[in-house]
C-alpha cells in the first residue's frame, strides 16, 4: 500500500481531486503521511467513513491529532493546538455530551420550522436589493452570505451591524494559508468580542439563544464564549458556501437548475443532493484512535490519525449509484456532509431550512440568472478549509 500526502488540488470545481477519486475506486483505506511525518490513514469509502465517525474508539480532541497540512502543524509546534473552553465540537464524551445536551433543544426540526417565515423575509429582502441595484452582482456578498449570517445573528442575539468584525476573522481562521500567530490573533479578537457581548447579555437579557444560556446558569462565561464562537462561525460559513457553490453548480447544469426552479416537489431532494455532490467540508474531519481498532478489515493502531475525505465518501458508488453525477430529483438519504455519530452537525436542520427557502426564491425571482463571467473565472475556495466560491459574479 503506497504512502501519500493529502491531495488538495482540484482539476474540476465540483469534483474531489482526481487522485482521491482514483484511490476511492481502489479501496476504502489508504496509508497517508502527515505534515510531521506521522503515518496515519486517509478514508475514501462511505462505509469506512461512517464506521470511524460512529466508533467510540476514536478521539476528536485536536491535541491527539497530527494535522495533514503544514499550515495546521504550525499550531501544534507552538503548543497551542488545544480545545477552547466551550468549543464542544472538538471534545469527546462525556464532556461533549454535556454541551450537546444543553443545546440540542435549540435546533430541533420544530424550532427551525418556526424560523422559516423570517428566513423567507431575509431572502426576499436580499433579492429586492439585488433587483434594485441591477446586475452584475457578486452573489456571495449580495445573497449567499447575508442570509445565514443574519439568521444566526438573530438566533444567537449578535448585533448584525457587527458582522464585518467576525466575518473577516472567520475568513482568517478557515484560510489554510493563515499563519498560526494570525489565526490565534483572529480567534482572540472573536473571543474578546463575544465575551463582551455575553457580559452585556447578563446585564440586559433579550429573547435570544445566548441570553437563554446565560440565564440558565449551567455554563460559566468561558464556556459560554466558546459555545458562542463555535455557533457563530459554523452558522454562517457553512451555509453561505453551500448557497454560493450550489448556485454555481446549478448555473452550469441548466436541466438541474430548471428542476429546482420549476418543481417544488424536487427541492427537498435537491438540497440533499447538492449537499452530497458538493460536500464543502473537504479536508476532514480528523479522528485519532485511542486503542487498536479494525475498520473494513484494516487495523488502525492506537495513536494513529485518520483523515476522512467526505467528498470522496459521498461519491462512493457502492452507496450512491452513479454518484459522480448531479441529479436533484433522486432520493439521496444518508450522505455524510453533516457528519455522523455524536458529532453530527447540530445546526443541520437550520442549514436545510435556509437552503430549501433560498435556492427556489433566487431561481424563481430571477429566472434569467446566469454567470457574468466564464466558469473558469469563478474563484474557488481551494485555499480554505470550507470549500466554495470566493465570489460568484452573476447577472440576469
Amino acid at each position: 500500500m503506497s504512502e501519500l500526502t493529502l491531495p488538495t488540488a482540484r482539476q474540476r470545481p465540483f469534483d474531489p481531486p482526481e487522485e482521491v477519486t482514483r484511490l476511492r475506486r481502489q479501496g476504502a483505506m489508504h496509508r497517508m503521511t502527515y505534515a510531521d511525518g506521522h503515518l496515519g490513514w486517509l478514508v475514501t469509502g462511505y462505509a469506512a467513513a461512517r464506521a470511524v465517525l460512529a466508533s467510540p474508539h476514536f478521539s476528536n480532541r485536536p491535541e491527539t491529532m497530527h494535522p495533514p497540512l503544514p499550515s495546521r502543524m504550525e499550531l501544534v509546534e507552538k503548543g497551542r493546538f488545544k480545545v477552547p473552553p466551550g468549543f464542544f465540537l472538538r471534545m469527546d464524551a462525556p464532556e461533549h455530551t454535556r454541551f450537546r445536551k444543553l443545546l440540542t433543544g435549540q435546533f430541533t426540526v420544530r424550532r427551525m420550522k418556526m424560523l422559516e417565515p423570517r428566513i423567507e423575509e431575509i431572502a426576499n429582502a436580499c433579492l429586492d436589493a439585488m433587483e434594485a441595484a441591477g446586475g452584475p452582482v457578486d452573489l456571495v456578498e449580495a445573497f449567499a452570505l447575508p442570509i445565514p449570517s443574519l439568521v444566526i445573528c438573530e438566533l444567537l442575539g449578535v448585533p448584525y451591524e457587527d458582522r464585518a468584525r467576525f466575518q473577516e476573522d472567520s475568513r482568517i481562521l478557515v484560510n489554510l494559508e493563515t499563519k498560526a500567530d494570525d489565526a490565534l490573533d483572529a480567534m482572540g479578537r472573536i473571543w474578546a468580542y463575544l465575551a463582551g457581548l455575553i457580559e452585556r447579555k447578563r446585564e440586559e437579557p433579550a429573547d435570544d439563544l445566548l441570553s437563554g444560556l446565560v440565564e440558565s446558569g449551567e455554563l460559566d462565561d468561558q464556556d459560554l464564549t466558546g459555545v458562542a464562537m463555535l455557533l457563530l462561525i459554523a452558522g454562517h460559513e457553512t451555509t453561505a458556501n453551500m448557497l454560493g457553490l450550489g448556485t454555481y453548480a446549478l448555473l452550469t447544469n441548466p436541466d438541474q437548475l430548471a428542476a429546482m426552479r420549476d418543481d417544488p416537489s424536487v427541492v427537498d431532494n435537491g438540497v440533499e443532493e447538492l449537499l452530497r455532490y458538493l460536500t464543502i467540508i473537504h479536508l476532514g474531519p480528523l479522528r485519532t484512535a485511542v486503542e487498536d481498532v479494525e475498520i473494513e478489515g484494516t487495523t488502525i493502531r492506537a495513536g494513529e490519525t485518520v483523515t476522512i475525505h467526505l467528498p470522496a465518501a459521498n461519491r462512493d458508488e457502492s452507496r450512491f449509484a452513479d454518484g459522480e453525477r448531479l441529479d436533484v430529483a433522486r432520493p439521496v438519504a444518508g450522505h455524510l456532509t453533516f457528519g455522523h455519530g455524536i458529532h453530527q452537525c447540530l445546526g443541520q436542520q437550520l442549514a436545510r431550512a435556509e437552503m430549501r427557502i433560498a435556492y427556489p426564491a433566487l431561481l424563481r425571482r430571477l429566472p434569467g440568472l446566469r454567470l457574468a463571467v466564464t466558469p473558469e473565472e469563478v474563484p474557488m475556495r481551494s485555499d480554505m478549509s470550507i470549500y466554495g466560491v470566493h465570489r460568484l459574479p452573476v447577472t440576469w
